[in-house]
């Protein structure tokens, strides 16, 4: 069992080394070079680079139950639009671009790798089920119109990673910006309660297409 310094201290590695040369040329004396330990240390912990990939997954996991807890003070609200900016980050921002990238190449190997495709279902359903909780949280809390929590959460989530997928794999940023901009004009303004407004300072969804990014989250647990 890697002891929990090691363990974070090889994850940090592991986050870096995929953001800078993503999953098809990740090797473990890259990962290594960024710790102080050897690449045969390494495997002393992990048997493979697929074990070590498999536990960065739940490394990604367990940062996501920290940051749904962290927001779950949050009014239903706030905890929607936060959500959304978990997706639909700053293109200009370089670390979580190459990250998403990397992930997106992990994803692809999911359909020919069962262990992979395992953790990638953990990753949906946490992701759903933190959604429709925030939904579920708005109905009771009279912000939210009446709708079916799991069949919206499939809707937003579906659009919200499709934007992403498309903006990634074609190298066309104002995918995230339309994407914001319509969930936000065709879902949100049918959800919010007549008397409630999304953070930012506009009226309705207004606040969500023109409010600040949020500064951490995504698919994928970051």
């Amino acid at each position: 069992m890697t002891d929990d310094s090691a363990r974070e201290e090889i994850m940090t590695a592991t986050y870096e080394a995929l953001c800078e040369q993503g999953y098809t040329d990740l090797t473990a004396q890259a990962i290594a070079d960024r710790t102080d330990k050897s690449k045969s240390l390494l495997f002393y912990h992990y048997d493979s680079k697929e074990d070590l990939v498999a536990s960065f997954f739940d490394f990604l996991l367990e940062q996501f139950d920290e940051r749904v807890e962290e927001s779950r003070e949050l009014p239903p609200v706030e905890r929607l639009a936060t959500f959304v900016d978990w997706f639909l980050y700053d293109p200009d921002d370089a670390e979580r671009t190459a990250f998403h990238t990397a992930m997106l190449e992990l994803r692809a190997q999911a359909p020919h790798n069962d262990r992979f495709q395992q953790q990638l279902r953990r990753s949906d359903d946490a992701l759903r089920e933190t959604l429709e909780e925030i939904l579920r949280d708005g109905l009771e809390a009279g912000a939210f119109h009446e709708h079916d929590p799991e069949a919206t959460a499939a809707l937003l989530i579906a659009a919200l990673d499709g934007a992403r997928v498309r903006q990634l794999t074609l190298g066309r940023d104002a995918y995230l910006e339309e994407v914001r901009a319509g969930v936000a004009a065709e879902v949100f303004d049918e959800l919010l309660a007549e008397d409630v407004a999304f953070p930012g300072g506009g009226e309705g969804a207004a606040g969500l297409v023109g409010g600040d990014e949020s500064d951490d989250g995504s698919q994928e647990a970051r």
